[in-house]
């Protein structure tokens, strides 16, 4: 969907607000594809600074089906939108004040990609059903959460592999 700026971009002082439902049902990322389950409005204010300068601000909630990177259980994230970005006129490209433009589409703002950056940014490094996910068994693959599986998953240090050899090699039979 787009929003005409025009008015934000040109008229001094003008102030403006909308609301928008963003019409995406899935977030593609580089971990994954996950899909939209909640969407609120996205409410949007516009304000004009000076003449070719505007401030877009404004708020929005999404909740993604995404799974737990420790142990594949599935999660919700809830992201809280919230955002202050200046935009200028296509006239002043030049300025260094402004906001990444590449959600504006001359003088209309594209909600979509707009929406789909402020997600990427603030997209979460990790993904855990809880801070004290113990996540699956290297060996078994049990989901230690649940139920301990007592396999054995002592992992010697590399640096003394060649040691163990020579014990290997030695020992008595």
């Amino acid at each position: 969907m787009l929003i005409h700026l025009s008015d934000a971009l040109t008229k001094e002082g003008w102030a403006g607000k909308a609301e928008v439902v963003p019409e995406l049902t899935e977030f593609d990322s580089g971990q994954g594809i996950f899909p939209v389950k909640e969407k609120t409005p996205v409410s949007f204010t516009f304000t004009n600074l000076e003449e070719g300068k505007a401030m877009i601000e404004g708020a929005g909630k999404l909740t993604f089906a995404a799974v737990c990177d420790r142990c594949l259980a599935e999660v919700p994230v809830e992201m809280e939108l919230s955002f202050q970005r200046l935009v200028t006129s296509p006239e002043k490209e030049e300025d260094e004040d402004a906001d990444d433009k590449s959600f504006m589409e001359g003088y209309q703002l594209n909600v979509e990609k707009f929406v789909y950056n402020e997600i990427i940014g603030n997209w979460p490094a990790k993904i855990l059903c809880r801070e004290d996910c113990k996540g699956l068994c290297p060996v078994c693959g049990q989901d230690l959460n649940v139920e301990e599986c007592g396999c054995d998953t002592f992992v010697p240090d590399p640096r003394m592999a060649v040691i163990q050899d020579i014990f290997k090699r030695n020992k008595e039979v």
